[in-house]
This record gives C-alpha cells, structure tokens and sequence, in this order.
C-alpha cells in the first residue's frame, strides 16, 4: 500500500486506485461510444432523432460516472491518470435493434468491471469503495441494462423500416 499525501487517515489499496483509473477509462468510453451512435442517428440518411437524443443522454451519463469517479478517487487520496480512450469499435451502427444490442453488450461490459471493482475494493477492505459503488452505479446498472434489454425486445418485435420509425417516434421520445 503506498503511503497517502492525503491528509484524511485512508485505507486506500493501490489496487483500487489502479481499479478507479481502468473504470474511469472504460467509463470515458462508453460515453465516446454513445456519442459515436448518437452522431450516426443524427446523419441527414438515417433522421431519426429520438435515437440519437437517447445515445446523447447517454454518452453524457457515462461522462459523469467517469468525473464522479476522478473525485471519489481525489477524495481517497489516489491520483487519476487518465489513458488514451478506445475508439469505438465501429462508426455505422446500422439500425436502431443493432445499436440498442450494442448499447446492451456495452451496459454489461461495464457492469461486470463495477463487479470486478467491488471485489476489489471488498478483498482490501474497502467498506467506504464498497459502498460508494454500491450507491452510485451497481443500482443504476441493472436499471440501465433491464430499459436496454426491453428496448431490443421492443424493436425485435416492431421490426425495421416503418417498426423502427414509430418506436423512434412514440417510445424514445
């Protein structure tokens, strides 16, 4: 454990504060990936508006679970480094069943590396990591990762072209 500069007393393992960096990375990109699909809704050939406000909402969502991250990180005492972000992993998501499937694969993907934080910080000792993951994000996951999975179920069921527009229209608005 390497000594605080922090004035607080902290029990802050550098494994956690490793943790906190990689979630705050993986964090910036599901908002870079967001953004990336709430730009290909937003283009003059697909038009469908509702899609690409919902994607925006959520790149800026991600965006602060990263900063509210970097400050629980000051707080402990650790120090925030910040990597280069990922690209997303493609630029045309195609329709919104396929976006919303990505989205999902996506949700999951970080609720997983929460999970894995948690044992972390759990395995160290953590109570007060534990419990801030706890309240800010494990929550907020499910609830995200369950709207998605309906989304897909809804757009599976309404189908493209005509299907999709009206769920653009009557759901995501």
């Amino acid at each position: 454990m390497r000594p605080s500069t922090c004035s607080l007393p902290s029990k802050y393992h550098e494994e956690s504060e490793a943790g906190v960096n990689k979630q705050i990375n993986l964090e910036l990109y599901a908002s870079y990936t967001y953004h990336s699909m709430a730009t290909h809704f937003d283009r003059d050939d697909i038009a469908l508006d509702n899609f690409a406000e919902y994607f925006r909402k959520a790149s800026v969502e991600e965006r602060e679970h990263a900063e509210k991250l970097m400050k629980f990180q000051n707080q402990r005492g650790g120090r925030v480094v910040l990597k280069d972000i990922k690209a997303p992993e493609k630029s045309d998501w195609g329709s919104g069943l396929e976006a919303m499937r990505s989205a999902l694969d996506l949700e999951k993907h970080v609720n997983q590396a929460l999970l894995d934080l948690h044992k972390t910080a759990d395995r160290h000792g953590d109570a007060q990591m534990c419990d801030f993951i706890e309240s800010h994000y494990l929550t907020e996951q499910v609830e995200a990762i369950n709207e998605i999975a309906k989304h897909v179920a809804n757009l599976k069921r309404v189908g493209p072209g005509l299907g999709e527009y009206q769920f653009n229209k009557n759901t995501l608005s």
